[in-house]
């Protein structure tokens, strides 16, 4: 049954591959060019009599003022575009340290002013740094990258346009899906594999074979999993209508006596399913950015993804600012600070991640906060131009990240954003992939 799954889904994804691929051609039929020259070699020749020679067609049109000036237009901006290609990674390095030097020069004047004042602890970049979201990707159905709304709309709709084609299969998919309790879902599967289950072994007791819709087991644990009635439709029970034994007339889920033959052949492949269908997921896409310094002292908030908490909550936790710097004015133990520091990193869901390079670059990246800090060393390497090349990569408190690390990000209170340092054994001139610089490029020319 799970391969049945999995197959079904690998040639979804493949058709879909092909729709975006457009028409299809036989590699001996002749172009489109070959076609139209080949037609309008025919019609000239009949027209023609007996004349081996084609005659040209009529002379071209002469452009008119509106089309002249459009492809004009046109050859401006494709010269534009050939011009600013040709910026190079000097450039780019040469704005990058003309940022780098006007920021120092700022900090050297601010803290000329500030020299008797208090010192305070400055911070590079914001402590909430901008993103425009969180989004994932889900191999199974595609490379669509899109927020977990519209993953979740885009399976719904897939799983329910093929239930025609495979109603078993696409119901247990349903149910492990598109129910998000799973202790819930573990009670529905339990008690409808019972169903099927005290069929086959009491074939000829009629009890076993109905079951009353407004009964309580059925109310409270299957009716209301999304797919449930779905996968007993797919078994063979049917909605029927009987009078009870209070003589009342009530509505049950019947299989039929004529079935019982196929009932051990389906009801296996089904319960298999119930039992090891796992649920389509989706993964974090990271959401590669490349930015300059002076971008990354821009100070924006995270999106309301990024939190466990609800939009109302946040806004609530908005107003509870004043009491929080308050309360830190107070004489407070270590413990209850950290106490304090642990649950305010747990109210993220997500941690943003800047990594700093020696020429002042910075990638940026989203992470899960339980993902492992392993995952951080992939990600930049991922971004290297030598994939040999070692590095060494620092957390803010002096910490280096190793990649057979066990901890998550939360253990590194990487969360909800943090800027590492890149820091590599060898120096180097560039170190990304040719389309990591070409994204540099479009950011500098933005």
């Amino acid at each position: 049954m799970i391969d049945k799954i999995r197959k079904l889904l690998k040639n979804k994804k493949t058709d879909a591959a092909f729709k975006r691929a457009g028409p299809g051609y036989r590699l001996n039929e002749p172009s489109d060019y070959s076609r139209s020259n080949h037609s309008g070699a025919s019609s000239c020749g009949s027209s023609s009599g007996s004349s081996a020679s084609v005659q040209p067609s009529s002379t071209r049109k002469e452009l008119t003022e509106e089309s002249k000036n459009a492809a004009e237009a046109a050859l401006a901006r494709w010269d534009k575009q050939k011009n600013v290609g040709k910026k190079s990674m000097a450039t780019i390095k040469a704005q990058v340290r003309q940022e780098l030097e006007a920021e120092k020069r700022v900090h050297t004047a601010s803290a000329a002013t500030h020299s008797k004042s208090k010192p305070e602890i400055e911070l590079e970049g914001s402590p909430l740094l901008a993103v425009q979201g969180v989004f994932f990707e889900c191999p199974l159905l595609g490379p669509d990258v899109l927020t977990k709304e519209e993953w979740n709309h885009k399976i719904r709709e897939f799983l329910y346009n093929e239930l025609e084609e495979e109603k078993g299969l696409i119901a247990c998919l349903i149910i492990h899906t598109l129910n998000y309790n799973r202790e819930k879902v573990a009670t529905c599967v339990n008690t409808i594999v019972k169903y099927l289950e005290n069929i086959l072994k009491y074939p000829d007791e009629e009890k076993y074979r109905k079951i009353r819709m407004s009964n309580k087991v059925f109310c409270e644990k299957v009716q209301p999993v999304e797919g449930a009635l779905l996968i007993l439709e797919a078994a063979g029970f049917e909605v029927k209508e009987e009078v009870s034994n209070e003589g009342t007339v009530e509505n049950y889920l019947v299989y039929p006596i004529e079935k019982l033959p196929d009932a051990p052949e389906v009801f296996e492949i089904l319960i298999d399913g119930l039992k090891n269908a796992e649920p389509i997921t989706l993964e974090l896409h990271r959401n590669l950015q490349v930015l300059l310094p002076t971008q990354a002292k821009e100070r924006n908030e995270l999106p309301a993804s990024f939190y466990n908490l609800t939009v109302e909550e946040i806004k609530k936790e908005q107003f509870l600012r004043a009491e929080e710097v308050e309360r830190n004015l107070t004489l407070r133990t270590k413990a209850m600070r950290e106490k304090d520091n642990i649950q305010e990193i747990r109210r993220y869901k997500f941690a943003l991640i800047r990594v700093r390079f020696p020429d002042g670059i910075l990638l940026q990246g989203t992470f899960g906060v339980y993902e492992k800090v392993s995952s951080i060393i992939t990600f930049v390497k991922e971004t290297l131009d030598d994939e040999n090349l070692g590095f060494t990569l620092t957390t803010p408190d002096g910490q280096h990240l190793v990649p057979d690390s066990e901890a998550t990000l939360l253990d590194f209170k990487l969360v909800p954003a943090a800027i590492i340092i890149f820091t590599p054994d060898t120096s180097k001139k560039t170190y990304f992939k040719a389309e990591i610089l070409t994204l540099i490029e479009s950011l500098t020319l933005s």
